[in-house]
């Protein structure tokens, strides 16, 4: 598929088949994320794919809200996208590039979770972004070390539905040409 009708026919998937996410396809999905462009280079996004149906539940059950517990349950694998702490948007001394200070790694973090998304669909995956969740019972159930925050939950698996496209804002609403 062309990156066109990648972007136009990818969509949020929240209910999956029971099939397994081979790890060599885990492995090509984070091949390609690497490549998303981020500040100075720094890659801070990593990723953990959580297979386990125990720690799975536990996620779902302990650190999100109930209309997202649902969706990590019904899906092969949880991906959790983890990030370098203090690493992006930032100068060698500590000091902030930016006038966003420590937020830019979540600009960074956001354009490799659409490349996972988009690398995904063109898989045959579906996927979903998720970001309401507890990031400190995140941290202790995966044993995150120290300096890794969590950017977002990304539930993968093969679809079991094909959800329709939700209405787009005009291009006029959402351009500005001055």
């Amino acid at each position: 598929m062309n990156t066109i009708d990648c972007i136009k026919s990818r969509r949020s998937v929240r209910k999956f088949t029971e099939k397994k996410v081979p790890h060599e396809v885990l492995e090509q999905l984070v091949e390609l994320s690497r490549w998303a462009p981020s500040w100075k280079n720094t890659q801070i996004a990593r990723y953990v794919a959580v297979e386990d149906e125990a720690l799975k539940n536990r996620i779902a059950e302990e650190a999100t809200i109930p209309w997202n517990e649902g969706i990590i349950k019904g899906a092969p694998v949880l991906m959790v996208m983890t990030y370098v702490e203090k690493r992006c948007g930032y100068e060698r001394d500590g000091s902030f590039s930016t006038s966003k200070g420590a937020r830019w790694q979540n600009f960074d973090c956001g354009i490799a979770a659409a490349t996972f998304e988009l690398a995904a669909h063109e898989l045959g995956l579906g996927s979903v972004v998720l970001g309401i969740f507890e990031e400190e019972k995140l941290r202790e159930l995966l044993e995150l070390p120290e300096g890794m925050g969590v950017a977002c939950l990304m539930p993968l698996g093969y679809p079991a539905e094909e959800p329709g496209a939700p209405k787009r804002k005009e291009v006029a609403e959402l351009l500005t040409i001055k």
